[in-house]
């Protein structure tokens, strides 16, 4: 028998703005992918006196679609799967939580199976059967990590947020416009909405006006409203007594209690349960609310801020959000115009993420030449600031010189690997390929899975079984 023989590395995961609360972490979350209950009873029973808690699964597609939520961060996955192998989900999962840590699970022991989880991403290995202080032991090695990691990952925001204010410039007469209004009514205590298209930037500018408010030192919470399910949402809203569901084994304080004194930015608005919306809404009009599993009323005075990349008036006339939710929310709307609406804007973003990538990279680039300069002003930028900076980071990595021209540029924006309807012979594409060539560039142009699949107009699990069809 052999288990654990490898250290487990520690290295810092890209963390996004929805996963990066204070770093005084108590507890993680967990997911158990095996298809035998009794592995997965004892792994709960392993855990079930520790402040974690644990979610179990028997099939692959179960817990791939879990994953999509982007609240777990340790994932024990059993080797042998009924149809899937758990070797071949680590890379998968990873590409869904960048600071997963996965253990792979066996009966069947071999050192190269081991080496190969250790290989495509795993951090460690367990043997069945396994003893509960070993499991718990490896649990908070994990917990340690995780606490570094998200210390970095605060170390990172505040260097984020000391570059920002490069990016809340602008030429354009209508986003000066934009900005004057933000700083305006950022000391206010009104509840305002951030309107624009994907990758525009209302994130940039929900921390910034939460920096120009009244509490600039108060905490600044993300919570990105389509990343969880309904009965996440609410427990990291409002937080959650000990008990008061399965894997509750300890309470859990929300982000309206955590984020007092501060801003609490709900992103993605629009997308927000119908089941959830009358309890922000009584939060909003009185300050209170409970605890999930808790007929204690709390109060807080922390600032709501929103944003949507929806039409959420729309929304409002099928039913699918509360108009009077919509109207506390907005007392003020602050709409962002799309990158392709003020083009005197692109190229000098595109200089500030130069300058910035290229100090990061250790690169002594220079700018763009003239020809990249007027690529960079004619393309459309379907994915804003967003697209536009990560082009420019692709190019400074790629550049080896002192200047950065349109070969470095990704096709799309070049005109090279723009999707046709035709190969280069002239015969129709097939319908699978369109597919698969449509799919690939959201991907590329978005930040996470369910943006992808927002656009998409699809289901995160159905892009899921799509990307593995398509072997993107």
């Amino acid at each position: 028998m052999f288990h654990g023989i490898f250290r487990i590395p520690v290295h810092v995961s890209p963390l996004s703005d929805s996963m990066t609360p204070s770093a005084d972490l108590e507890s993680l979350h967990v997911l158990v992918l095996d298809d035998e209950a009794v592995t997965r009873m004892a792994m709960e029973q392993c855990l079930v006196d520790t402040p974690h808690t644990v979610e179990s699964f028997a099939t692959a597609d179960e817990a791939m679609e879990a994953l999509e939520s982007g609240s777990f961060d340790v994932a024990f996955f059993d080797l042998r799967l009924e149809g899937a192998s758990g070797l071949d989900l680590i890379p998968e999962a990873i590409k869904r939580v960048p600071w997963l840590k996965i253990i792979l699970m066996t009966a069947h022991g071999s050192i190269e199976s081991a080496v190969e989880a250790i290989r495509v991403g795993a951090v460690d290995y367990l043997q069945k059967p396994f003893r509960p202080a070993e499991v718990r032991i490896l649990v908070e090695k994990l917990l340690v990590i995780r606490r570094g990691e998200r210390r970095v990952a605060t170390v990172r925001e505040d260097a984020e947020r000391a570059q920002q204010p490069s990016l809340l410039e602008s030429r354009d007469p209508a986003m000066q416009k934009v900005f004057d209004l933000a700083r305006r009514t950022a000391p206010s205590a009104a509840n305002i909405m951030l309107l624009g298209e994907s990758g525009t930037g209302k994130g940039v500018l929900a921390r910034a006006m939460h920096h120009w408010g009244n509490t600039p030192t108060g905490p600044f919470a993300v919570i990105n409203c389509p990343s969880l399910s309904p009965e996440l949402l609410r427990s990291e809203l409002f937080g959650h007594e000990r008990g008061s569901f399965t894997g509750a084994v300890k309470a859990h304080r929300g982000r309206i209690e955590t984020t007092r004194g501060g801003t609490l930015f709900l992103d993605e608005i629009g997308d927000m349960p119908a089941s959830i919306q009358p309890q922000l809404l009584r939060f909003i009009e009185e300050r209170n609310y409970e605890r999930v599993g808790s007929t204690e009323t709390r109060s807080s005075d922390v600032r709501i801020m929103t944003a949507t990349n929806r039409d959420i008036r729309e929304a409002v006339k099928s039913g699918d959000f509360r108009d009077d939710l919509f109207y506390r929310l907005s007392v003020i709307e602050i709409r962002i115009p799309p990158l392709r609406e003020r083009p005197a804007d692109i190229v000098p973003l595109a200089s500030r993420f130069l300058h910035r990538f290229a100090a990061e990279n250790n690169r002594p680039l220079e700018g763009f030449t003239p020809a990249a300069e007027r690529l960079l002003e004619s393309y459309d930028w379907p994915g804003n600031v967003r697209e536009l900076r990560n082009a420019v980071e692709r190019a400074v990595i790629l550049c080896a010189g002192r200047e950065i021209g349109p070969e470095l540029l990704p096709g799309m924006v070049s005109g090279g690997e723009v999707p046709a309807p035709a190969r280069d012979d002239g015969r129709l594409l097939a319908l699978e390929d369109l597919e698969k060539s449509h799919i690939e560039r959201v991907l590329g142009t978005t930040d996470s899975i369910q943006e992808a699949a927002s656009i998409l107009g699809i289901s995160t699990a159905t892009l899921w079984r799509r990307r593995k069809k398509h072997g993107l």
